[in-house]
């Protein structure tokens, strides 16, 4: 067993695979989700050494949610996977779910982004700090929290209302919720979700229903 199983959901993620795997810390065990991939980002990850499994129904939650069906590692922890965020950060938001010290930790990221990004991310940190009482700035796409605590959360959502369901139901089941700050770098490739306007109003649209 390693330190923590560490999902990494991917999309056409082919230019960005190398520097993350290449980043991941040791104990840190990656598993990449291939959620339909169509520029060979799964043969990659495993020419890379990385444990891959694949998701055909498509949706960020569907993939989080077979990587967490694949963990081993009591510890699991979710990141995004296109190099906005450093593998090397892992241990920050992972040990203090290992000490004991929080169940759930997300990445509050420092850095630049999409203004329209950064606009809806705010807004939506505000209204699941007033819903769950969690000091939140950021929704936090990377993570950590037990695997089998998870397991027995049920989330549903399968598709960009993931990440909030799962605050919203830590919260609820009286977790203890924190944030950590990370820095946040440059993507690289072409942007599905926050890079574009489009990606981020269906994550918003995703989002706004798991509040309802």
């Amino acid at each position: 067993m390693g330190v923590a199983d560490v999902v990494l959901p991917v999309l056409d993620e082919r230019e960005a695979l190398p520097w993350v795997l290449s980043r991941m810390p040791a104990g840190y065990d990656p598993i990449v989700v291939d959620n339909g991939s169509r520029d060979g980002s799964g043969e990659l990850a495993r020419r890379l050494g990385a444990r891959v499994v694949s998701e055909p129904q498509r949706g960020f939650g569907a993939a989080c949610f077979a990587g967490l069906l694949a963990a081993r590692d009591e510890v699991i922890c979710f990141m995004d996977c296109d190099a906005s965020l450093d593998p090397r950060q892992l241990s920050l938001v992972a040990e203090p779910v290992r000490a004991g010290d929080a169940d759930l930790v997300l990445g509050a990221r420092r850095g630049a982004g999409p203004l329209h990004a950064r606009v809806a991310n705010r807004v939506l940190a505000l209204e699941l700090r007033r819903r769950s009482g969690a000091r939140l700035t950021d929704i936090g796409p990377m993570r950590a929290a037990r695997r089998e605590a998870l397991l027995a959360l049920g989330l549903v959502d399968r598709r960009f209302g993931w990440p909030l369901e799962m605050v919203l139901r830590a919260a609820d089941a009286g977790w203890t919720v924190t944030e950590v700050p990370i820095a946040y770098l440059p993507r690289r490739g072409r942007s599905k979700v926050t890079g574009t306007v489009r990606g981020t109003a269906r994550a918003v649209r995703d989002m706004a229903a798991v509040l309802r």
